[in-house]
């Protein structure tokens, strides 16, 4: 047992056999394929239109706001990764660093996330495939994939990293596609110059990071990544660089089908509707029948995001339940063949279902909350794991684990307060919500949490 301010030992452990818990088997281009799965190559596309038009047409400088905070924090997110080779993410981070109640409530802000994600991706894939096959009720859509994700899911990761491979392929495919096309379809119009559709002239600074704080959803790829640490070789080195690639891979990938977007299709004052605005920007560059191809590669997109983001919350559930902080007899079991969380994908899959009665207004509210929340705690606790417990001094480590993650929380917290009211209200209701748990658990914080198993087992 090593205690919460205690640098992680540095022995092999995260290479040893894991006969008794999660199996290694990732490696570090698998590792990138999860993290861009959940991303989605396609996501862009999603609020494409929103963010455009309240930018006045300069979404990229927005996307290049957020590339630059995301990439601090995903610094913070690989240096912590290897200190810990352990899944959890931001709540093993959090929860060994800063103390067991700052972890819980960090743990808990950011599965409020990871719940409403596959919520989401699900009515997404139900909405699309519908309007595709009216004939089939939507309801039955989300049934059906929720079914298919939790049995992939529950088999195994190496079965779910190589449907999540083959997804992120066929959407480069058509990303691809898409560019070619869409670069000949702005050589025959008149378009921006490409300096003012890369950094932007016309948005205010509010204006700008308004539509960044909408864009930080997209990024929590590289999150998912570090929730796989027991489940991938030579953990201690491949996970902290799958983080920041999946990060700057991600980011440049955004921004680059944004700027092409916008290139083919100026007109952001012109879109049929400001939701569907993808729609308008795909017919413009190939015809309906390309559109007939973008759907069916969005609801593929989707499959593979979450395929990715449920076996992330899962594996969070799986590290909160072997704690003991959730009821372990649930939330910690893994299957005696597959060893996977099965019992809570089950309860992610349940929670999917919810889908069936909500939109995705409210629950898009809600995701950046947690997810600020969640990289401005990281950035803390690598300021204090490094600098204050670990005594790291000298320019280099300084830079690294001080400087970076001081500036990855400020950009944290100014993308936050750019949030919605709604965010916030229900976010802190959320907040408010594990807060009395935890009091209940800890009979009123005099009963410490339970300690957080450094082992596998």
């Amino acid at each position: 047992m090593t205690s919460p301010t205690t640098p992680a030992p540095t022995s092999d452990q995260d290479r040893a056999p894991a006969a008794e818990g999660l199996r290694k088997v990732l490696g570090l281009p698998a590792a990138v394929m999860f993290g861009l799965a959940y991303m989605m190559p396609l996501a862009s596309f999603t609020t494409y239109g929103v963010v455009n038009t309240m930018t006045e047409g300069h979404v990229v400088t927005s996307y290049w706001i957020t590339l630059v905070a995301m990439l601090f924090t995903a610094a913070s997110y690989a240096a912590m990764a290897g200190a810990y080779s352990a899944t959890g993410g931001a709540y093993t981070y959090t929860r060994r660093t800063l103390g067991g109640h700052v972890g819980f409530l960090g743990g808990w802000t950011i599965l409020l996330d990871y719940v409403l994600l596959p919520m989401m991706a699900y009515l997404v894939i139900g909405v699309y495939l519908h309007e595709s096959f009216p004939a089939v009720p939507q309801g039955v859509w989300i049934a059906g994939s929720i079914a298919l994700v939790t049995v992939l899911n529950m088999v195994g990761i190496t079965m779910l990293s190589k449907v999540s491979s083959a997804i992120v392929l066929a959407q480069t495919v058509f990303l691809v596609l898409f560019a070619l096309l869409a670069v000949r379809t702005a050589r025959g119009q008149e378009i921006p110059s490409l300096w003012d559709a890369l950094a932007g002239r016309g948005p205010g600074t509010a204006t700008a990071l308004a539509g960044a704080a909408i864009l930080c959803y997209s990024f929590l790829g590289f999150d998912s990544v570090a929730s796989l640490a027991e489940e991938t070789r030579n953990a201690r080195r491949t996970i902290p660089r799958a983080i920041l690639l999946v990060t700057l891979l991600g980011g440049l990938l955004f921004i680059a089908v944004s700027l092409v977007s916008s290139l083919a299709f100026p007109h952001w004052q012109n879109y049929t509707s400001v939701d569907a605005a993808s729609l308008d920007v795909v017919r413009a560059v190939g015809g309906k029948l390309f559109e007939s191809f973008f759907t069916a590669a969005f609801v593929a997109g989707c499959f593979g995001a979450v395929l990715a983001q449920q076996a992330t919350v899962s594996r969070v559930l799986f590290s909160m339940g072997r704690d003991g902080v959730l009821p372990r007899r649930v939330f910690g079991y893994l299957h005696p063949v597959w060893r996977t969380p099965v019992y809570a994908t089950l309860v992610v899959s349940a929670i999917g279902l919810v889908s069936l009665f909500v939109d995705l207004t409210l629950a898009s509210s809600l995701i950046n909350f947690g997810a600020l929340t969640a990289f401005s705690l990281v950035n803390i606790a690598t300021v204090k794991h490094y600098v204050i417990d670990g005594k790291r001094r000298g320019a280099g480590p300084i830079l690294r684990y001080l400087v970076a993650p001081v500036i990855g929380l400020a950009l944290s917290v100014w993308l936050w307060t750019s949030l919605s009211e709604q965010a916030f209200v229900i976010g802190l209701c959320w907040l408010g919500a594990g807060l009395v748990y935890l009091v209940a658990m800890t009979r009123g914080f005099r009963v410490a949490p339970p300690d957080l198993d450094m082992t596998e087992a």
